[in-house]
């Protein structure tokens, strides 16, 4: 009875494990291309109308259809954002459920004395989606007509003046803020639970000030339903020629800015994460989906997994640290 070589058995080993390695490998690739096999949920963590919302639902068919499954929108407004962040974290990260959020993200846990996430460890971010200023505005009946005699008159009545925003969590509620630190003003805040109510409520007259990310706003802008009086962002706003930065109106650090961003689950799979990226950054270049977002305000950024990591890792302690100095905690 003849016997192998040893060394031939060696190599017939070797090129086994070789076959099962491969085969694995096609199982696997197989296995990623498969995803999605059924609807996937955007959770966004405010009420419908917002400037989220709105960057949501001007994707979400495209990416359903790129995707081969349909992509729901899911409104989970309250607690500045904080109900619907914690909603996504719980859900796993299987690809079915992702979370699309403001700066708030980033504001939140400095802000709360509970976030109930972790924003480097709990999600993994997918795209910066937009970001655009936040604009302060009044109603169209109201008698102030400038930024400078909003501040006349808060400083000639202390506390009198009330103001609004989307929501404790939001950029703009911290441009409000900072712009009473920087000015030296007192203003009542009267909490809306994102920024469809509290633009109904500035529109109904029953506030006296309102700060908002300006894509939500521009069609009441347009229309004559409210007056913009100043924005956030260093330099005038192109759709809002005429109307002041606080920073040429004299107050300093002040630039803000929203952004608007897709997050995964932190659990979810690499290979899921890159198709989502990829996905995106197709749909968010494409012409008209550009000029549907710059109708809606909302300036297309399409900043990938790395760059959007970077700019949360930059945003974190900066707006902590506005929130320190300001002693702001919300409990």
């Amino acid at each position: 009875m003849s016997h192998m070589p040893r060394a031939t058995q060696c190599l017939q080993r070797i090129l086994a494990a070789m076959v099962l390695a491969v085969t694995a490998g096609a199982t696997c690739e197989s296995a990623r291309a498969e995803y999605p096999e059924r609807p996937i949920t955007m959770i966004v963590c405010f009420p419908a109308g917002g400037g989220t919302d709105i960057a949501a639902r001007l994707i979400n068919t495209s990416l359903g259809d790129a995707l081969g499954k349909p992509v729901i929108v899911e409104n989970r407004g309250g607690a500045g954002g904080n109900i619907g962040i914690a909603a996504a974290a719980r859900a796993g990260g299987d690809g079915y459920t992702l979370l699309v959020c403001s700066s708030a993200y980033v504001v939140n846990p400095s802000l709360y004395a509970h976030a109930a996430y972790d924003p480097y460890k709990d999600f993994v971010p997918v795209m910066v989606i937009g970001a655009s200023p936040n604009v302060f505005v009044v109603p169209a009946q109201s008698d102030i007509k400038t930024m400078p005699e909003l501040i006349a008159r808060a400083k000639a009545r202390p506390g009198e003046l009330n103001w609004t925003s989307p929501g404790a969590g939001t950029t703009p509620y911290l441009a409000g803020e900072v712009l009473k630190l920087r000015t030296g003003i007192s203003m009542q805040h009267i909490p809306f639970a994102g920024a469809g109510p509290a633009t109904t409520a500035a529109l109904a007259g029953q506030v006296d000030l309102y700060t908002a990310n300006i894509g939500s706003l521009m069609g009441a802008i347009d229309a004559g339903k409210l007056r913009a009086i100043a924005v956030t962002s260093r330099e005038r706003w192109p759709d809002l020629p005429d109307v002041p930065s606080l920073d040429e109106l004299g107050v300093k650090d002040a630039v803000s800015d929203t952004f608007q961003g897709i997050f995964a689950p932190a659990a979810t799979p690499q290979p899921i994460i890159d198709r989502l990226a990829k996905e995106l950054g197709l749909i968010l270049n494409r012409p008209d989906i550009r000029e549907k977002f710059v109708k809606a305000g909302l300036p297309v950024v399409a900043e990938g997994p790395e760059i959007f990591r970077a700019r949360i890792a930059r945003e974190v302690p900066m707006y902590k640290a506005i929130i320190d100095q300001a002693g702001l905690k919300i409990q």
